[in-house]
């Protein structure tokens, strides 16, 4: 293993289950296990699975002015939050690229949790605490947190198995304190499958009796990073690093109307001039393809003999049925039918841009009735 990255507190409890590991932004992780990608992602939209994301990062920020300091900080709005609502954000830079994506989950009155990507941990908390005025705390909690994501159709029945009764389960985009297993949890109804699911964060001394305790459970299995990126592709969920990076536009890549731009003309926050700046000459799209060879990221895109983008995700899509891609194209080429062509080493591969997701069926069992 590489020097210097790191290992979560599931590690062991990997290597015992047959997974096949990886470096994955700084950290040693599973990209699958004995069953495989291509089962995982079916048990996965069928069953109920469980994934090892004790590499992101969760930072709390609390004290009078809290909700005001990130409402400037971040580009959508955090004043008027309600308790207990998760809402997906962005921290954008000086030139209205995206620094991360992330979730901020308000716990209590001027009282914030929030999640970050792994990569982006140390940059994140810069950001956010240079932000903070005097009575704000700030404290990076990423060592002391496990987070395990079960995701699948019957996860509301596991939960219901260790102890929290389905009333008692948060809605949609919406977190509570709970304890699961008799574990002490932030429990929310949030996912990057585009199935019902829940992310269960608590005491990182509890990860592997919680992973554990999970994995008794009928009918849960675990999955790795593999299936969970072809999960979020079929669904066209972005992943820091491919669909949105320090130079793309969350205007662009579709995220415009949870900013409230033109509700909200006189709210002011970090990066908003320049992002209302920024070229509107490029969209995010889905590419459906013509066979099961996905093209991967940084292949080009051409359409009518022309280059008109390149491809920032791509993978066979298990429930499609066919390889999917998300794509950066020019305005003009990224419409719904256009014909394209996706250079992958020798191979040229057919397709047509579709709108996002590509996999809906799932999105029927995101909220419980």
């Amino acid at each position: 293993m590489a020097s210097g990255i790191k290992q979560t507190p599931l590690f062991e409890c990997h290597i015992a289950r047959g997974a096949k590991m990886a470096p994955f932004a700084g950290w040693n992780m599973p990209i699958n296990y004995r069953e495989g990608i291509l089962a995982e992602h079916k048990h996965t939209r069928e069953q109920a699975s469980i994934f090892d994301i004790c590499h992101m990062g969760e930072m709390r920020v609390a004290g009078k002015g809290a909700a005001a300091a990130l409402d400037a900080r971040l580009a959508r709005p955090v004043l008027g939050q309600k308790l207990g609502v998760c809402r997906y954000n962005f921290l954008l830079n000086e030139q209205g690229g995206v620094i991360d994506d992330l979730i901020v989950y308000a716990m209590a009155e001027e009282d914030f949790f929030i999640v970050v990507n792994a990569a982006n941990i140390d940059a994140d908390a810069d950001a956010l605490q240079a932000a903070l005025p005097a009575g704000v705390t700030f404290e990076n909690l990423s060592d002391r947190i496990a987070k395990i994501d079960l995701q699948g159709p019957k996860s509301a029945q596991v939960l219901e198995k260790l102890g929290v009764p389905l009333a008692e389960m948060p809605a949609y985009y919406h977190c509570k304190t709970q304890r699961v297993a008799d574990t002490p949890c932030i429990l929310s109804r949030t996912g990057y499958t585009g199935e019902l699911g829940f992310e269960l964060y608590f005491d990182a001394d509890h990860a592997a009796d919680m992973w554990q305790t999970l994995l008794d459970t009928d009918p849960v299995l675990p999955a790795g990073l593999g299936a969970r990126d072809t999960l979020r592709l079929e669904v066209g969920y972005p992943l820091y690093g491919h669909e949105l990076n320090a130079s793309t536009s969350v205007l662009n890549a579709g995220f415009g109307a949870m900013l409230k731009l033109a509700e909200m003309p006189e709210r002011k926050f970090f990066g908003r001039e320049a992002l209302e700046a920024m070229k509107q000459d490029k969209k995010l799209v889905g590419i459906r393809l013509e066979s099961r060879r996905a093209g991967r990221a940084g292949c080009e895109v051409s359409a009518a003999g022309k280059v008109v983008g390149t491809v920032s995700s791509g993978a066979f899509g298990p429930s499609v049925g066919t390889a999917v891609a998300m794509a950066w194209l020019d305005a003009a080429a990224a419409v719904p039918g256009t014909a394209v062509e996706i250079a992958a080493g020798s191979a040229v591969l057919p397709g047509k841009v579709c709108e996002l997701p590509f996999y809906t069926a799932g999105t029927a069992r995101i909220k419980l009735d």
